[in-house]
Parts: structure tokens; sequence; C-alpha cells
């Protein structure tokens, strides 16, 4: 941005070092120099200018910013953390496997290795011999992107425990390299080196060596589809003919299913392989064990909205189901959430409280009252509010939402619900209420007292609310067979160990039971007269245990599943802003590109060009263009365009020295110099602006018919 006018009408006696600092003040996000402090002139303008109420509020400013950043660092270092440790654990099984079958293969092929004489090329007797030891992993993604970190993960499992590892990526084998690309980079990452001519014997050797013999060399390709067919092909049969001397063991990644092979390498490529089959978690899989660990159990205390849940769910689906976008977006959720709301740093202070680290705790509540107090002066509101206290209720709340929606997941488990789907379903605030506006149980008498009476209530409350994921799995309880509804039993005392009003009722359902060691034992006929038992006259005496079961959880969802958006301050924890979060992952690239081109002085923070559409000299180049450009229709007149851009530009100069007492004869002279100035940075100032708008989609160059006229592309906002 050009400097403005008044600043090059300041005195001329300034020294090279105060104008120096006066031109620093131009420039965005830099703080005054210390030779501005220094000077006499800034001094008095330090002195004269802020008080010391601007003071406080502008530390006060910078106090609460920093406390934000500071808690979104805690916050999302917490949920990134327990993403890579769920995934990690759910890969780890596997991956157990995939080692103890590379360290069968090698032992099952370093037999034959010892009766090989030694010798440039290997010599091989036996057909069975050539074999070399596959495994085919199949990841179920669609895209790769998800399967990165995957097979880095499996190449490290690998080495901790002794195996010589080379990650291979599709890349290595393309057709234009062909099999020299691929076994440079294998003797790269093997031997730590580069070599002008790729031969296997550089490997023969180098295994031979003290410390690198009597290990598995271990090839991984991470997605064996994207690879060129005959380049993997002459490389599986180059591997198979050293297979004796070295022990190579082939990983190859595979997305769609285990007969890919057969469609990419050739006849004889494929009887040189000895394939094993492994199969990691399916994204859906994936997709709900980080729900749970990162937004069930609520690691961080960082919650979303329903309608930001929905998006999140819409977003994996959309793209493929790859689980780092879903990362991706519940991280930008996370920024505007402490960017936008003022109070957010209080998250930070619970997980405070938990570690007793990170942001200052009590500075935190200092802060919080004050805001808190200026929110009440300006709503005129006289009732107090105790911040730690509306903190801990919070908190308990989340802790009951939390136990009643994994109680649910327990239950429809068997029948492959997924968790993603009840998550959404468990935050909607209508769900709730129709729940809550039903009834409540008599919570005053014995649980087993009310189930007589909350009976006709469940009926009449599953007829009207079909369709719904929650009802459907009341039905699913009412139907179980006796052995699975005491795992669920037993699934749900482990869940609510903490909850003491739900562990208890659990555990006098469970004494109905009769458990004895995990089997059940029930004391009621419900198995022979499960649907006779529905009836309401029948209740007192017949009832069935999976009654009672779905009772049980009809209690829990309209007592205690109170979503976060129902919650007093929930504004502190939870974000619900799905318009902006879907901006910034998908968003109008050209509307925003408008927008910031004629609101520019926004994200400059720049007082010297807020004239609303009036183009100034000090805007920059691609704002006076555009601007000007909502002047014409569809075609532009490129010589009208470059004057009106010339005569802005060049009014900086004569409004900068209209202010000095000067002679006649000088000021002719300047208005000489000014007129007769070079047109040459101008049209080249005027040619950059027109290529940043042209890239930027907003006009298109001139055509072959009209060599004088751009074309407006985009109108409007």
């Amino acid at each position: 941005m050009a400097p403005s006018s008044s600043a090059s009408s300041g005195d001329d006696s300034s020294t090279p070092d105060t104008t120096q600092s006066h031109l620093q003040h131009s420039f965005l996000l830099h703080k005054a120099s210390d030779k501005l402090i220094s000077s006499g002139k800034a001094r008095r303008r330090i002195d004269l200018s802020p008080t010391k109420p601007d003071d406080d509020d502008r530390k006060h400013s910078e106090d609460e910013r920093w406390l934000r950043m500071k808690a979104f660092q805690l916050v999302w270092s917490r949920i990134e953390s327990t993403i890579n440790h769920v995934l990690r654990n759910i890969n780890a099984r596997v991956f157990d496997h995939i080692r103890r079958w590379v360290w069968d293969s090698f032992n099952a092929i370093k037999p034959l290795a010892t009766n090989i004489s030694p010798g440039p090329f290997p010599l091989v007797s036996q057909v069975t011999c050539t074999q070399l030891f596959t495994g085919l992993l199949l990841t179920n993604n669609m895209e790769f992107v998800d399967d990165i970190s995957t097979f880095q993960e499996l190449g490290l499992c690998l080495k901790s425990h002794g195996c010589h590892v080379a990650n291979l990526s599709s890349s290595d084998f393309s057709s234009k390299n062909g099999i020299a690309g691929c076994l440079t980079s294998l003797l790269r990452q093997f031997l730590m080196s580069t070599f002008d001519a790729a031969d296997m014997s550089i490997l023969v050797s180098w295994y031979s060596q003290q410390g690198n013999y009597g290990s598995p060399l271990v090839v991984i390709i991470d997605d064996m589809e994207r690879c060129c067919g005959a380049v993997l092909s002459d490389f599986i049969l180059m591997l198979s003919e050293w297979v004796v001397k070295i022990p190579v063991i082939l990983i190859m990644g595979v997305a769609t299913t285990l007969d890919a092979p057969r469609n990419i390498l050739s006849s004889n490529a494929l009887q040189k392989l000895c394939p094993c089959n492994f199969k990691l978690g399916s994204p859906a899989e994936r997709m709900d064990a980080v729900v749970e660990a990162a937004l069930v159990r609520q690691c961080s205390g960082f919650a979303v909205g329903h309608k930001v849940a929905v998006f999140l769910r819409n977003y994996f689906l959309n793209q493929d189901g790859t689980l780092t976008s879903f990362v991706r977006a519940l991280k930008i959720a996370c920024v505007q959430h402490f960017s936008t709301e003022p109070l957010s740093f209080l998250l930070g202070w619970l997980l405070v409280k938990e570690d007793s680290k990170g942001v200052q705790s009590e500075k935190a509540v200092k802060l919080a009252s004050d805001l808190l107090s200026l929110a009440r002066n300006q709503m005129a509101e006289q009732t107090d509010v105790n911040i730690a206290h509306s903190l801990t209720e919070l908190t308990k709340l989340q802790k009951l939402w939390s136990t009643v929606v994994l109680c649910l997941y327990e239950a429809g488990k068997c029948n492959k619900t997924r968790l993603i789907d009840l998550f959404c379903e468990a935050l909607d605030p209508d769900t709730y209420n129709s729940l809550a506006s039903d009834g409540l149980t008599g919570t005053g008498k014995g649980f087993v007292q009310s189930l007589s009476s909350d009976h006709c209530m469940l009926e009449q409350n599953l007829s009207y609310r079909k369709g719904r994921l929650i009802c459907q799995l009341f039905r699913r309880v009412r139907d179980l067979p006796a052995a699975l509804l005491c795992r669920l039993l037993n699934s749900w005392k482990n869940l609510t160990v903490d909850v003491l009003e739900i562990h208890d009722k659990v555990k006098e359902l469970q004494s109905i039971l009769k458990l004895d060691e995990g089997s059940c034992k029930p004391d009621l006929k419900e198995i022979s007269r499960r649907h006779s038992s529905r009836s309401p006259l029948k209740i007192g005496e017949s009832q069935s245990i999976n009654e009672k079961a779905a009772i049980l959880m009809d209690w829990m969802v309209r007592d205690f599943m109170k979503p976060i958006e129902c919650t007093p301050f929930h504004e502190i924890v939870c974000y619900r802003n799905v318009e902006n979060l879907q901006s910034a992952l998908i968003g109008d690239s050209r509307k925003m590109i408008q927008v910031d081109l004629l609101e520019f002085h926004k994200t400059l923070q720049c007082s010297c060009c807020r004239s609303g559409n009036i183009p100034l000299p000090s805007m920059p180049d691609t704002s006076i263009m555009y601007t000007l450009a909502q002047e014409h229709g569809d075609l532009i007149n490129l010589h009208d365009w470059f004057q009106s851009f010339k005569t802005i530009v060049i009014q900086y100069s004569r409004k900068g020295t209209s202010k000095l007492k000067k002679s006649p004869l000088k000021k002719r002279k300047e208005r000489n110099e000014s007129e007769n100035k070079s047109e040459a940075s101008i049209q080249a100032r005027f040619c950059r602006a027109i290529t940043e708008l042209q890239i930027t989609g907003l006009i298109r160059m001139p055509s072959k018919k009209r060599r004088d006229c751009v074309q407006r592309v985009a109108f409007g906002l």
C-alpha cells in the first residue's frame, strides 16, 4: 500500500532515522521501533494520545487474546494426541499379526539361504525357493491420504522389532523411471546413500556385513494400484531371483479388493508371489473410534453443536470417507471457536484444573469475571454469576450426556449402529425437548416400583416417535436375548461407575436377573410371555426383564441426555457457527476475493482508505482497478480504464505538494514534471493489476474481435 498523504507532508527537517520510523507505521503487524520512541516528536505523541484507561483496555485485550491462543494450543494438542493414540491402537492388532508373519516367513527362507554358495548370482535349484512372501494389506480407502501415516507407522513398528524396512511410494514405480527408479530408491533407504548405477549386488554385499545379516528385509509399497503394472511386475521378478541371497519380504497396500493384483501384475509375476492377506479397520470404524474419543468422551472439553456435527458427518461422507478431511474440519472449527468466542479461554482453564499446567488459572478466572461483569452491566442484569460453579456444573452435565450416549451405543452395537449417527441425534435439541416433554419417571420412588407406570408411557411414546435412531434402540433392547441383555447390563455397569444415579439402578436391574458370574438367570418368565406381557393389564405380574431395561434406558435419555446447546454457559465450550465453518471448508472463493478487494481496509486495518467506494491513491492497485471496474458493464475499455487508473495514481504527488508554500515558478516547474512523468511505471502497475484480476477469475483477457476491451466475469457479491 502506498504511503498516505499525511506522511509525505511532514516536516522537511526530519532526520533519515525519524523518516524511516514513520514509514514503519504503514506496515502490517509491525510494532513501533525503538527509534520512534527515542525521538522527541514521537515521545510527545505517545504521551499525549493514550490515557490510562486506554492502556488498561489494550492490556486487557492483549491478555484475552494471549489466553485464547494458549487455550487453543492446549485443547488442540489434547485432541490431536488422542486421535493419534486411537488410530495407533486400532492398527496395533493388525501390525502385530504382520510382524509375526514377517518373522515366520523369514525363518522359512533362512534355512534355504545357508545351503547356497556365495557368488555373483544365486543358484536356485528348487522352484519354491523363488517365491516371494507377499503381504496384501487391504486399507478399504478410496483416497490414499489416510494411508500415508498408516504405512509409516507400520514401518516404524517393524523397525522396532529388528527388521530392515524400506517404504516405497507408488511414484517410484512410474513408467518414466522404470525399474531403475524403484531400485535406486530401495538402495537409498537401505544403504543411506545414492549410487550412479543401481544393482542388486550392492544390496547383497551390504546385507552380508556384520550387523545387517540375520534380519529380514521388508519392502513396503503403500498403494500397488497406483503403480505402473509393468514396472511393478519386473520389480517382483527381480526380487524373486535374489530372495535366497537376500531374504526380502514384500508388503503391498490394496485400496479396493484383494483381487487387484490379478488385474495389475503379469502372470509371471503372480506365480512368484506367496500371498497372505491382512485387513485394516474400515473408515467407518475408525471414524466412530475418533468420534468416541475426541467428541463423545470429550478428552479436551471442546464440543460442537448439532448443526456443526451434522455438517462434519456429511463432510466426511462427501470426501470419500477420508478421516484426514474430518480432522482438518474439526481443527478449523476449533480455531474459529477460540478466535470468535471471548470466554473460550476458560476451556483451557478447565484443562489446567485437571493437569495443573499451561494457562494461568487465577489470571483466567479474574479476566473472565471482568468480562462477565461488563456483560451484565450492558444487559442490565443484577444477578451474580459464579464462574467456577457454573463451569463445574457444565462439566458435570457433559459427563452425564457422554455416559448416556455411550450406553446407547453399547445397545446398538449388535445391530451395527454407527456412533456418528447417534452422536448427531443426541446433540439435537429438538429430539431432547420431544423426549423430555413426554413426561418424567418417578425418581422419588424406587425404580422397580415405578416400572409399571412407566411402561404405559413408554408404549405411548414409542408409538409416534418411529424412525428415530434412539427409539429404534428402545425396541431392539426389548427384543434382545437373555445372554445379550446380560452382556449389555454389564457394559452399562462399567460405563456408569462415576454416575451413581444410573449405576445404582443398573445394579438394581441386575439383581433382578440374579447374575451368577456372568450367567443370566432371570426369575421372570419373560422369554415365553414377552409379547403377552406388553399388555398394560399384566404389567405388575409378568413384565419382562427386557421391558425393564428399555424403561431404564428411556429414563436415562429423558433425565440425563441433555444436549450441550441446552445448558447454561455452553458458548464457552461449544462451537455452533456452521455457516462460518462451511465457508472456510467449502466456501465461495470468487465471492471472498471480491469482498477482500472492495473491503481491503478491514484486512489491512488502515484508516487512510476508509472512504466507501471512492478509489484513493493509497489503496492497493488491484483494489483501485476492481473498484473502477464496478462502473462498467460486461466490457471494459482498456484505454478508459487506464486513464482512470492513471488519474487516481498521480493525485498522490499533487495532493502531497499542495499544502507547501512555494513560489509560482517552482509550482509550475513541478507541475510540468508531473505531467511529463514517464508512464512506464504506471503502465507496469496497471498491467500487473490486470494480470492479478485475470488469475483470480474476475476478468477475461481481450479476444481477437475486441482487442481493446476486457470482459467482466463476476458481477456483484
